[in-house]
C-alpha cells in the first residue's frame, strides 16, 4: 500500500502533537514547526499527493 506524503506529514503532526501534550514537551519554535507541518500536509492532501 502506497501512502501519500500528505498523509505521512499529517500522521507526523498528529503524533508530535499528541506526545507534546501527554509528555509536556516543548521547544523554542515548536509552534512554527507544527504550523509548517500542518500547512504542508493540508496543501499536499488537497493536491492529492
Amino acid at each position: 500500500m502506497k501512502r501519500s506524503i500528505g498523509v505521512l506529514l499529517l500522521a507526523t503532526w498528529l503524533i508530535i502533537t499528541g506526545l507534546a501534550h501527554i509528555l509536556h514537551l516543548s521547544f523554542s519554535g515548536m509552534g512554527t514547526v507544527m504550523a509548517i507541518l500542518a500547512t504542508a500536509s493540508g496543501v499536499l492532501l488537497l493536491l492529492g499527493l
